[in-house]
């Protein structure tokens, strides 16, 4: 049985190593790479080369929709469709428009924000080549991984393994797809 690998994954015991071994991937040129950790490291999409996402600049522009959205509604509503004269007041209110404007505003940047999150993050996505490796499961209580993707242009098993041992590892995995 011939057996896909999916990368090579090491193994550290402290948040410290594992910045520093993924920082030595990084220059040693490595780009398809993931960390896995049970708490957030804030060095890592440094150390990783991970570039800023663009979800902030979409939930601003799913704000503006909103914004545009309600403004639009409430003048097609209040003075094309259906303009009714109250107490003297204009047809196009301006102030009366805020509080609606404002939650739509909100409620579909929120929107954006949660389905943008979901798309450019992959999910659902209830597998991962990761899961095969028994000792994975410590990574959601007390160890640290780096992980190697095969599909990376400088993979090559047998440097890609020594390098990971390199790095002082405590142990490097063969991830099987």
């Amino acid at each position: 049985m011939d057996v896909k690998l999916y990368g090579l994954m090491a193994e550290f015991d402290t948040p410290t190593e594992l910045v520093d071994a993924a920082n030595k991937v990084r220059e040693a040129g490595y780009t398809k790479t993931d960390a896995f950790s049970p708490f957030p490291l804030h060095e890592m999409d440094e150390a990783l080369g991970i570039k800023r996402s663009i979800l902030p600049v979409l939930v601003f522009f799913g704000g503006i929709a909103g914004m545009c959205l309600g403004i639009g509604l409430q003048v097609f509503v209040h003075y094309i469709d259906y303009p009714l004269n109250v107490g003297g007041r204009p047809f196009l209110s301006w102030p009366s428009f805020v509080p609606p404007t404002f939650e739509l505003t909100i409620l579909l940047a929120g929107f954006t924000a949660v389905f943008g999150m979901l798309f450019l993050n992959g999910l659902p996505s209830p597998y991962h080549p990761v899961f095969n490796v028994p000792r994975f499961a410590l990574a959601s209580r007390e160890k640290f991984f780096l992980l190697i993707e095969a599909a990376d242009p400088n993979y090559d098993q047998d440097e890609t393994r020594e390098f990971l041992r390199s790095l002082n590892a405590q142990e490097v995995f063969d991830v099987e797809e």
